[in-house]
């Protein structure tokens, strides 16, 4: 998810902004030290952080422009922006160990031109860490991430969002690898030419001989496959092709909100026999059925209103097209989203898929909305503590915070040393798998 995608509710989230980051409850002391001693000794790991495109949309990619050691939240604001959700005080105040933030760029850039943007958003995220050495360190294994949370340091980590990246090139691939680079979302909304996304019309059912050659490659190189963002046919194609344990760096539970961004039951089995994790997500629209539900109307309203390129109701007439679409938001109130949904989902996927395969991943600072209580990175404890309500012991939350994500590192480490060690890089091309023309 990014804020471009849902721009249009911006104005309409800050009204509710107060609402939105009220807390559901205060932790009452001995609960909030309790989940203190747990994140100081296992890294929280969130799967997945939109920071760097929003430094780069937002101040053209400038690190003097903005001050990751102040409050960003209350940063000017201009059109449709959203106050960011990260910064250093607000992740240390969260507790985070590990970051792993989002070199996504749009599906709209695509050949050279989308290996150049994803290389200079490894650039940025590198830049950060130079610029922030007391706070952030840049991270690649899963030793990286102990040493550098036992430092006081949060490990940053470098995910890439979406196979177009790569431009259909595995030396493309094993540079992003060699540039610090180490998971890859398979699709983000539309399809590749070797993977249905979980938002396009399916076009190979699945992966081409080609993706499968890419997750093969990411094995090889000890990348993760991101399965968040594909289609369940492209899930299953993948779990059935991968080595090595795969993530979902940001979904959560088809079976709680029919959205297809969520996870099916039946790829959840798949998972846990897979050894891989799911990092439940934040955004409301894939938390609350009720909130999808409204997003998809408003959606349809406003298409009614002012639908190009001459079918909407008031199209040449903006300021009619907003009226009418702010007396709509007037009699149609927004469903709120909690913290307790985010839970939800979070024991959901522990009951199909087992507690070894639950983990966290936001999406903050690429959503346009967030639930109440998990407003930004310092609210991360809040999560946590609600799963202790719920019984989960020390062990079990330690797994959810970081610990499964580590293994699931390791796991992918030790695929890659097994591999590296009986074959060399793969140099086949998507024409000589696929017959594509490039």
């Amino acid at each position: 998810m990014k804020l471009s995608s849902v721009a249009g509710l911006a104005a309409l989230f800050l009204s509710v902004a107060p609402l939105a980051i009220a807390q559901t409850a205060q932790t009452d002391p001995a609960l909030a030290a309790r989940v203190h001693r747990i994140l100081d000794k296992t890294p929280l790991i969130d799967g997945h952080n939109d920071l760097p495109w929003e430094i780069r949309d937002r101040f053209g990619g400038k690190l003097d422009r903005i001050d990751l050691k102040a409050d960003t939240a209350h940063l000017p604001l201009s059109g449709d922006q959203i106050p960011l959700m990260t910064d250093i005080p607000r992740l240390r105040a969260g507790q985070v160990g590990g970051q792993f933030w989002s070199v996504w760029i749009p599906t709209t850039i695509t050949g050279p031109a989308a290996v150049q943007t994803t290389i200079e958003q490894i650039d940025l995220v590198k830049a950060m860490a130079q610029r922030w050495p007391a706070d952030l360190e840049m991270a690649y294994s899963a030793d990286d991430i102990e040493r550098i949370h036992r430092a006081g340091r949060v490990a940053s980590l470098i995910g890439i969002e979406g196979g177009h990246q790569i431009n259909d090139s595995l030396p493309a691939l094993r540079q992003m690898y060699a540039l610090g680079a180490r998971y890859m979302t398979l699709t983000h909304t539309s399809n590749t030419a070797w993977a249905d996304s979980a938002t396009d019309n399916p076009a190979h059912h699945g992966l081409t001989p080609f993706g499968k050659a890419v997750v093969h490659e990411m094995n090889r190189l000890g990348m993760v496959v991101d399965l968040s963002h594909v289609s369940p046919e492209t899930m299953k194609a993948a779990l059935a092709t991968s080595a090595a344990p795969v993530m979902f760096s940001h979904s959560g539970a088809r079976a709680l909100v029919d959205h297809p961004r969520d996870v099916p039951d039946d790829v959840l089995a798949l998972v846990a026999q897979n050894h891989g994790v799911v990092m439940a997500n934040f955004f409301p629209g894939y938390v609350s059925e009720a909130r999808a539900r409204w997003l998809a109307d408003r959606a349809a309203e406003q298409a009614r209103y002012n639908a190009p390129p001459y079918d909407g109701l008031y199209i040449g007439q903006p300021e009619r097209a907003k009226a009418a679409l702010a007396a709509w938001d007037k009699t149609h109130p927004m469903p709120q989203v909690t913290l307790a949904m985010v839970a939800d989902h979070i024991d959901h996927i522990r009951k199909v898929c087992g507690v070894d395969c639950v983990g966290l991943g936001s999406d903050f600072d690429g959503v346009g909305s967030v639930p109440t209580g998990l407003d930004a990175v310092d609210k991360f404890p809040a999560l946590i503590a609600e799963m202790a309500r719920r019984g989960w012991s020390d062990e079990e939350l330690a797994k959810l915070a970081g610990g499964n994500m580590l293994r699931v590192l390791r796991g992918v480490e030790a695929t890659a040393k097994a591999l590296q060690a009986k074959e060399g890089p793969s140099q086949v091309t998507i024409v000589a798998l696929d017959g594509a023309a490039k």
